[in-house]
């Protein structure tokens, strides 16, 4: 009987191998000139296949890199990002360059936090009022119907791809997208959350992007007025929240940057959901902060309880982002949210503990004042009380 060659399981397909050589030689180019070259080919073949829906290719070009050449990897995934959310289409006898752009909404509640279907004149205001302080004059934006949840956005490299270009040929024709949402996943339910605007800006070769990109233009300028005159159309769809607009970007920079703001503004939303549901001041909470190993240092948790008891009301996830590691100031940065909040005693226990969660809910377990691990309990409330997690 012919037995199965396990050993063929390892083996990646001619396409994934061809893009780490590319890779690695991009990784390993000393001129820009070279870079060029090696850019070149790797874009074409990226290209290829993404329009060819070959996800498993792309993936197993980055897992094998990620093992074998670090620098490599980072090259790779910077390359298949940047081709996913950008194109070019041809319209009207001119080619336009096409950017899939994300606007995260930091937001938090007592209440569900929404996402859904967007209102038609509520997209038409919000996708007036970026045209107007987020991006450059003469560009053409289109946005989806949909106020995206993070578990909603596009789960692969060739899904955010066809999206881009969907988006991108709506831009043109000068209309908005409209979702087919039955099979959208349901949202989970957090205190603090991130909602997403996606949409896709065509501008055509060489013309800037952004308003900030425009000799009179800056990121400051630009999110102060997206917060003063865009803000107002997302309070109908943010009923019962308090929330903060991010700045439009590139859609993979954009969901980064809500990733690490996210952070700061969960342990902000954590002291102040606690002061107005149990009725005390910030100086009134103890916050402990241990780190969380499961090979590594994946991230911090912070518990929340009351000053003067050994209660733990809440509980707020760091993750480390990127190349962040032990050697980052995590700790420092999150003391100093706190102290901005108002907290006095805050105690950290530099052991390690272990990656846990609870056995019968799946949340997070949060460390003690004794440095033990422990399910946070909010004291008794009604039927409708809150998710305790905030993230």
């Amino acid at each position: 009987m012919k037995r199965s060659r396990f050993a063929s399981r390892s083996r990646i397909s001619a396409d994934a191998t061809e893009l780490a050589r590319l890779a690695a030689g991009l990784a390993e180019s000393g001129s820009k000139i070279e870079d060029a070259y090696w850019e070149g080919r790797l874009a074409e073949l990226v290209d290829s296949l993404l329009q060819s829906g070959a996800e498993d290719d792309l993936n197993a070009a980055l897992d094998r890199l990620f093992d074998t050449n670090p620098t490599a990897h980072d090259e790779l995934a910077d390359m298949v990002e940047a081709r996913a959310e950008t194109g070019t289409l041809a319209h009207a006898g001119e080619d336009f360059d096409i950017l899939l752009f994300a606007v995260p909404v930091l937001a938090w509640s007592r209440y569900s936090i929404p996402s859904g279907t967007l209102p038609k004149p509520a997209l038409d205001a919000l996708k007036t009022q970026l045209g107007a302080h987020a991006f450059a004059a003469g560009t053409q934006i289109a946005l989806t119907d949909y106020l995206f949840s993070p578990d909603q956005l596009p789960r692969s490299f060739v899904d955010t791809w066809q999206l881009q270009r969907e988006l991108g040929a709506a831009a043109l024709e000068g209309r908005n997208l409209t979702l087919d949402t039955e099979n959208f996943d349901e949202t989970n339910r957090f205190l603090s959350d991130v909602r997403y605007l996606v949409g896709a800006v065509a501008v055509r070769r060489g013309l800037p992007i952004f308003r900030w990109n425009e000799k009179d233009g800056s990121r400051e300028s630009a999110q102060k007025e997206w917060i003063k005159q865009g803000g107002p159309n997302l309070e109908p769809l943010l009923t019962g929240c308090a929330y903060q607009p991010l700045l439009p970007d590139a859609y993979h920079a954009a969901c980064r940057a809500a990733d690490k703001a996210s952070r700061p503004y969960s342990l902000r939303a954590s002291v102040a959901f606690l002061q107005t549901t149990l009725g005390v001041a910030a100086d009134q909470l103890r916050a402990v902060i241990g780190p969380f190993h499961d090979r590594r240092l994946e991230e911090y948790r912070i518990g929340f309880g009351p000053r003067e008891r050994d209660n733990l009301h809440h509980g707020v996830v760091w993750p480390l982002l990127g190349t962040e590691d032990e050697n980052t100031d995590a700790v420092g940065e999150i003391e100093s949210v706190l102290r901005e909040c108002g907290l006095k005693e805050i105690v950290f226990h530099d052991h390690p503990f272990p990656f846990e969660f609870c056995d019968d809910c799946g949340m997070p377990l949060y460390p003690n004042a004794e440095g033990e691990v422990v399910h946070p309990e909010m004291p008794e409330q009604g039927h409708d009380a809150p998710p305790q997690t905030l993230h």
